[in-house]
């Protein structure tokens, strides 16, 4: 137990490097991360999109480097992190959804991404729990506004398994397919292009927001 807990801080470190977190940290690691990422409020500086990517590659030999993960059971374990991740996420909503709006921004909290999530979330509906499982930061915080708007658990069960699903399915598969080809072999360019594409979606609804609020102080 203490083995495992030592490997998982380290790797926890390593977070700057999401191949060597992986090989370090495993299907174990991952987990855990996706289940912060997913639940908890402070887990949306986590790796979520590059590394599913990065781990889908290693599930496909290349080289003379060998398949290093079972696509099975990484996308087993990870939906289930997602899926148990976003139940705890609408579990804090509906109880402790209108203290947080009380708290002042820090660097686990930042106000203005709760308020990002709830326009999605209005915007989107039901449908933001699948869509937002693609963009970072919103993923974290939609589950939470799910529940501080009081999502029945029949419906909000239904779209997250959907969602978790699909997200990791997806991702996985992405990497499976890049794993086999010279991409793989420059896992920092794949790392760096799915942050990028990932976060597009986060900075436009930030620049929207901007946007609006100089229109109205000059109104």
């Amino acid at each position: 137990m203490e083995t495992w807990f030592a490997d998982l801080m380290v790797a926890l470190r390593s977070m700057s490097d999401v191949e060597a977190m992986i090989k370090l940290g495993g299907i174990a690691v991952m987990t855990v991360i996706i289940f912060a990422e997913t639940g908890l409020l402070f887990g949306f500086f986590l790796p979520g999109d590059s590394m599913i990517v990065v781990a889908g590659v290693l599930t496909t030999a290349n080289g003379e480097r060998p398949a290093l993960l079972n696509p099975w059971s990484l996308c087993f374990w990870l939906i289930a992190a997602a899926i148990i991740g976003n139940q705890l996420g609408r579990w804090l909503g509906l109880k402790f959804g209108k203290r947080v709006e009380k708290w002042s921004d820090g660097w686990l909290y930042k106000k203005r991404y709760l308020e990002i999530a709830r326009d999605y979330y209005a915007e989107k509906g039901a449908a933001s729990l699948v869509m937002a499982r693609f963009i970072p930061i919103v993923r974290t915080f939609v589950p939470f506004v799910a529940g501080m708007g009081r999502m029945p658990a029949a419906r909000f069960l239904y779209w997250n398994i959907f969602g978790a699903i699909l997200w990791i399915v997806t991702l996985v598969g992405l990497g499976h397919m890049i794993g086999g080809t010279k991409l793989a072999k420059n896992l920092g360019v794949v790392t760096g292009t799915v942050i990028a594409v990932s976060f597009l979606p986060v900075l436009w609804k930030i620049f929207q927001k901007w946007l609006t609020s100089r229109r109205a102080s000059k109104a």
